[in-house]
């Protein structure tokens, strides 16, 4: 991941936010406390907040935060506080959503177990997990820091929770960059026992 993520968030700053977060954000009642691991230059974040949730929003990137705190579109009176962190060492409060739009991906094998309790741990009882997972045919499963899982593992790594959406994926198209990948994803939507 050396050679930065500008290029990343310049080809996906008009995207419009994830599919697995609006599909567990209408499942709420009422807004809350949303945690945002991985959140990029914002697209996420900022629906959360212009629907009235308290954002935590955590990446490694400082570029990330910056370009999150410069969006013309975050609202003015945003509750959101955010972090320059690695999801391995990153803390965050009791939430009532964790979002990892296609994030926990780039967390090492080593450490997942790990931030996976972390996630599991903080969500209140009826909290939501929205996110995605890579499956072991994703291009991408194997190299070095990329975390991946068979679709059992993933269905396994759910067991705290009551699964509200899972769609297996996989498709040959191009990275955001423009490189050729077969995609392997899971997008998840689960609510917290």
């Amino acid at each position: 991941m050396a050679q930065g993520f500008g290029d990343y968030y310049d080809a996906t700053a008009q995207r419009p936010p994830r599919k697995t977060l609006l599909a567990a954000i209408e499942r709420f009642a009422a807004p809350g406390i949303a945690v945002d691991l991985g959140c990029g230059d914002g697209r996420d974040a900022v629906e959360l907040l212009r629907r009235g949730w308290r954002v935590v929003a955590i990446d490694a990137e400082a570029e990330a935060i910056a370009r999150l705190l410069a969006r013309p579109d975050l609202p003015a009176d945003a509750a959101l506080e955010t972090h320059v962190a690695r999801f391995e060492t990153a803390r965050w409060p009791v939430c009532d959503l964790v979002n990892a739009s296609f994030a926990l991906p780039l967390c090492p094998p080593e450490d997942f177990p790990a931030v996976w309790q972390g996630i599991v741990d903080s969500l209140r009882p009826g909290g939501r997990f929205a996110g995605q997972l890579y499956g072991e045919r994703d291009d991408w499963a194997g190299n070095a820091g990329i975390a991946h899982h068979t679709r059992a593992g993933a269905e396994q790594l759910l067991a705290a929770f009551d699964t509200e959406l899972f769609e297996e994926e996989e498709s040959d198209t191009v990275t955001p960059r423009g490189k050729p990948k077969h995609w392997h994803i899971f997008h998840i939507v689960a609510r917290r026992r």
